[in-house]
């Protein structure tokens, strides 16, 4: 017999529910207002991410350098760039340019509407100014903003990740065996909540033969620079040979680590370039601005002109 009989020894058909059925379809009208009160809060765990999300990947406007200077409060992006090295001597390490970028955990970009702490930073390829990759710079020992950062004075870098109401401050500390970078082992660099001594920064000239006559000058923008942690004195660095999986994607660890070559300088590892807008141009950096055509091009292209007429 198909069914369970009841007390008339007719069976019950396949539809037919038992037990306390009226409390599960209680229980599941409760359920369905609850998703429904959440969904309509914008509390749903889906629209808590995707709120994320597009906050880290919303364009952003970077700040215009009208003196060539780098200013405290300006918007920036901070790009490792390309080295002129052949694929042969790069590798395995990756080609072309990176900027440091915030990395969330999967877990807070599935589960969370907003950046926690500690946050990651990662080395990304896309140059486009977006909320993941933009950073301000932050005074820590009272400057105005608007003043010019120089060679050899600290400051922080501020990372909102497209929220205006939150920012997390770039940070390292020393080595220790629970804190270290994941894929190098070296010293760990990641986002606060805290300003501290750990969050201050300083730019170095580039060439080591000069930088004492340069401390105490303004920083340019656009042009390669040295950033140091002051905590550790090590250099801010992307070695470009240890790539990690996040929820982006395929992107490349960011430490502190001073690399010397034979001549004890720093290697092209610890260059960085800090990145303005174009003033005439709302939409690219400075950094994406053609050159300018050298003399030769110039020559050429006048002969071709002639030529052709």
């Amino acid at each position: 017999m198909n069914g369970r009989a009841s007390l008339s020894g007719k069976p019950y058909s396949a539809g037919v529910r038992i037990a306390n059925w009226n409390e599960d379809a209680y229980l599941e009208e409760d359920l369905l207002k609850d998703f429904l009160y959440k969904r309509e809060k914008g509390e749903l765990l889906i629209q808590k991410s995707r709120r994320l999300k597009n906050n880290l990947l919303k364009q952003m406007q970077l700040s215009v350098s009208k003196d060539g200077f780098v200013h405290f409060g300006d918007i920036v992006m901070l790009l490792s760039p390309e080295n002129n090295k052949s694929p042969m001597e790069n590798y395995p390490a990756v080609r072309g340019n990176l900027t440091l970028a915030v990395t969330p955990d999967d877990i807070t970009v599935h589960m969370s509407e907003s950046l926690q702490v500690p946050c990651g930073v990662s080395a990304v390829k896309s140059v486009n100014p977006v909320g993941r990759n933009a950073f301000r710079i932050l005074s820590v020992e009272g400057n105005s903003m608007g003043e010019p950062i120089r060679f050899g004075q600290n400051f922080g870098l501020g990372a909102t990740g497209g929220f205006t109401d939150q920012m997390l401050y770039l940070a390292s500390d020393h080595k220790s065996f629970t804190r270290f970078a994941k894929k190098s082992y070296l010293q760990q660099v990641f986002l606060t909540d805290e300003l501290s001594y750990l969050t201050c920064w300083q730019a170095t000239f580039l060439d080591p033969q000069l930088r004492l006559e340069y401390e105490g000058f303004p920083v340019p923008a656009n042009t390669k620079v040295l950033i140091t942690h002051c905590h550790t004195n090590r250099g801010l660095a992307v070695p470009r040979n240890y790539w990690i999986r996040s929820y982006f994607g395929k992107e490349y660890e960011v430490i502190c680590h001073t690399y010397l070559d034979s001549h004890k300088a720093e290697e092209d590892k610890n260059y960085w370039i800090i990145v303005t807008a174009n003033p005439s141009d709302d939409g690219n950096t400075v950094f994406d601005r053609p050159k300018p055509p050298s003399e030769e091009t110039r020559e050429r292209e006048k002969n071709e002109l002639y030529a052709g007429t």
